[in-house]
């Protein structure tokens, strides 16, 4: 099968929840993962491809979070998990960081579009295409993509560039569920579509 062609004016790379206390929790087995993403953010920006950033964020106290939200209700009642979105643990990897105008999305649910103004900012720039990576597979990955799916967005994922604490349940997403509405990848493959996509 032939490698899909990019429309570099229309295409998005999501760089999703890469911050210091969820990189260091979910890849202390895996070394190379925050290489690869800084690979693929490398390539990305050489082809001057839009590159977005996707973080967890709250005010003083969460006003945004329901306590009937089973997830984030508990880290409303924790103020140790608090701490994991907060200050220095809370920000962006500074080897995936943003660079230059990068555009940085503060989310509070598990979805990146879910009450943020990402899918505004992406129709504003005519982008019909989301290159998805980030933490966790089973998160915000699957989240995001449900959601741009949805919205008909052309989709791809960075296989090993996602990672999850259930190595099965990121096999079964990449494997069986994402195909069925996104191209899924590796870093490398990205590379070579890069190389050769459309200005």
């Amino acid at each position: 099968m032939p490698n899909p062609v990019l429309d570099l004016k229309r295409t998005a790379l999501l760089s999703m929840d890469l911050q210091n206390a969820v990189v260091s929790t979910y890849t202390k087995d895996d070394s190379e993962f925050l290489p690869r993403v800084a690979t693929v953010l490398k390539a990305a920006r050489e082809r001057d491809l839009r590159v977005i950033h996707v973080m967890v964020g709250f005010r003083p106290g969460l006003p945004e979070v329901s306590p009937r939200n089973q997830l984030f209700g508990a880290i409303k009642n924790s103020p140790q998990w608090q701490q994991v979105f907060q200050g220095p643990a809370g920000a962006i990897h500074s080897d995936v960081a943003p660079q230059a105008d990068e555009v940085i999305i503060t989310k509070h649910r598990v979805s990146a579009f879910s009450g943020t103004d990402l899918d505004m900012i992406l129709r504003a720039s005519d982008i019909d295409t989301l290159i998805l990576l980030g933490i966790a597979t089973s998160g915000v990955v699957l989240s995001t993509l449900l959601h741009a799916s949805d919205g008909d967005y052309q989709l791809f994922v960075v296989k090993d560039c996602c990672t999850d604490q259930d190595p099965e349940v990121h096999a079964c997403l990449t494997e069986k569920l994402f195909p069925r509405r996104a191209t899924v990848l590796t870093a490398s493959d990205l590379s070579e579509i890069l190389q050769s996509a459309t200005d």
